[in-house]
């Protein structure tokens, strides 16, 4: 489970630290008709080395704060290794 507090309509996809005990996730979609959803999926998904289908949006879908299910990642990215120490 990964809780993430997301910005979209930002420059470019990035992970940008941590905020209040959740990694903040920025992301160049806007956030109309799932837009951001599908592309913190598709991002979080590259991030952790797993195909879309493993990455899960469990709470949050009209919310900034989100929470997601990632299934046997293959990767953990630094931030969210420093995010979780």
């Amino acid at each position: 489970m990964l809780r993430c507090r997301v910005r979209p309509n930002a420059r470019r996809d990035a992970f940008a630290g941590v905020h209040a005990g959740q990694l903040r996730l920025c992301l160049s979609a806007p956030p109309v008709e799932g837009k951001a959803n599908a592309r913190a999926i598709t991002f979080l998904a590259t991030a952790f080395g797993v195909p879309k289908t493993r990455v899960k949006l469990v709470r949050g879908a009209a919310s900034s704060d989100k929470v997601f299910a990632i299934s046997a990642p293959t990767l953990i990215p630094e931030e969210v290794a420093i995010a979780e120490s």
